[in-house]
């Protein structure tokens, strides 16, 4: 099956948890402290490979999480760090970050990594914490968590050559004669249902990418037909190959279908109406064909090249590739080609290290930092419970929560943790 896009949520691991231990040999008195710090937790990687086409083992497996690094060791011996887990993709794929809309990364060539979700680190053990003034600390951290975040993966082939018109005017039946992809061809509209990719071997072992781009409507770039669900692996083509029924068998005017196409790639992306075209001139064998063709050459006059051919006999195919062969060394490669600003949903960041809200009788403190330290700190440590109050002075929150009008026994919540305010 072609599944060109994909939602998914990845999550690296945690940080290992430092440990609180002594150093206890015979003959060694005071030893001090010898606990060792937790090991990296995992990163989940993104690697391009070149010989996958659909994003299909995503659509059933949609969470992805690293290993977590182990615990510290007495000794002063670190944890293993967490195994990376590595997710491979085909190239060509963009990824969205979902929440953002920005554009992590685009990964356009095989063996390309990109790490998506980093490990947290893993927590300090206590000797870490030793000082002039703190001979023997009792505190530890625990591991930092895990970058996590929902992903939008979204497939935009990569092809030398796009062929793009309307439906049934022949697209499938030129891939499936200059190249060995056997795309479905029938006498119906939309009997390509998915894009089809096909290389096209020239002489002197030259080769280049075709791609089918299933049929276009009027309306397209709206969701019309297949809409944009395929116009986007348009994206990628250097060179795009604009077949017309030119015997107007389907009762349409090839020069009407010319423009309507044309216009729906350009309210797409006005990019993509800058690209090369080449005009092809399919069904030519058909009665009535070289009528519409002289008046094709007429209209367009010099502002593409235009090549008559007969997919069904082959006819002028052959001159077409060679063509197509000779121009493309000279066309550069698309940049990468990024959603409207209308297709974007885009998270408002607050510069404050942290927020107050207060619900009912419960004060709420949020931000990244503050959640984090919750999260790395043992309560059942007395010695770490005093150093998270330290950071909540240094931070500034006590101040703020007594601003806010916190009285002697409300609760605040940081990070799902409840607290009493004495």
């Amino acid at each position: 099956m072609f599944y060109d896009r994909a939602k998914i949520y990845v999550k690296g691991g945690d940080g290992g948890a430092g440990i609180v231990a002594f150093r206890r040999e015979k003959y060694v008195p005071e030893g001090g402290p010898s606990g060792g710090d937790g090991g990296r937790g995992g990163n989940v990687v993104f690697v391009g490979d070149e010989g996958l086409r659909t994003l299909v083992d995503f659509r059933y497996n949609r969470h992805y999480k690293a290993d977590r690094g182990d615990n510290g060791m007495a000794k002063n011996m670190s944890g293993r760090s967490g195994e990376n887990t590595v997710l491979r993709i085909p190239v060509g794929t963009v990824i969205f970050d979902d929440g953002t809309g920005e554009v992590i990364a685009d990964v356009t060539e095989h063996g390309q990594r990109v790490v998506v979700a980093s490990g947290g680190r893993g927590g300090r053990g206590n000797a870490r914490f030793m000082s002039n003034t703190n001979k023997a600390p009792t505190l530890s951290e625990n591991g930092e968590p895990g970058e996590e975040h929902w992903l939008r993966l979204e497939l935009k082939l990569l092809a030398d050559v796009g062929l793009v018109g309307f439906p049934n005017v022949g697209k499938s039946t030129i891939i499936s004669k200059v190249s060995a992809a056997k795309p479905k061809i029938a006498d119906y509209h939309f009997t390509t249902l998915v894009p089809n990719l096909g290389v096209v071997d020239v002489e002197d072992g030259e080769s280049f990418v075709m791609a089918d781009i299933p049929g276009l409507i009027e309306g397209a770039h709206t969701g019309a037909g297949l809409g944009h669900e395929f116009l986007r692996h348009t994206e990628r083509t250097r060179l795009i190959l604009h077949v017309l029924d030119i015997s107007g068998s389907e009762e349409r005017d090839p020069l009407e279908d010319l423009r309507i196409i044309q216009d729906e790639l350009k309210l797409y992306s006005p990019a993509l109406a800058e690209r090369p075209v080449i005009v092809v001139a399919n069904k030519i064998d058909i009665p009535g064909a070289e009528e519409n063709l002289e008046r094709l050459k007429g209209e367009l006059k010099d502002r593409y090249e235009i090549f008559p051919v007969s997919a069904a006999t082959g006819e002028g195919l052959q001159n077409l590739i060679y063509h197509i062969a000779k121009v493309l060394p000279d066309i550069s490669a698309p940049t990468i080609v990024t959603l409207p600003d209308e297709h974007r949903v885009t998270k408002v960041k607050s510069d404050k290290r942290f927020e107050i809200r207060k619900e009912n009788d419960l004060f709420i403190v949020e931000g990244d930092e503050i959640e984090k330290h919750v999260k790395m700190t043992f309560f059942d440590q007395e010695d770490s419970v005093y150093r998270f109050q330290n950071i909540l002075k240094a931070m500034g929150i006590d101040a703020a929560l007594v601003a806010a009008g916190i009285n002697e026994g409300d609760k605040v919540e940081i990070a799902g943790v409840t607290f009493d305010w004495v």
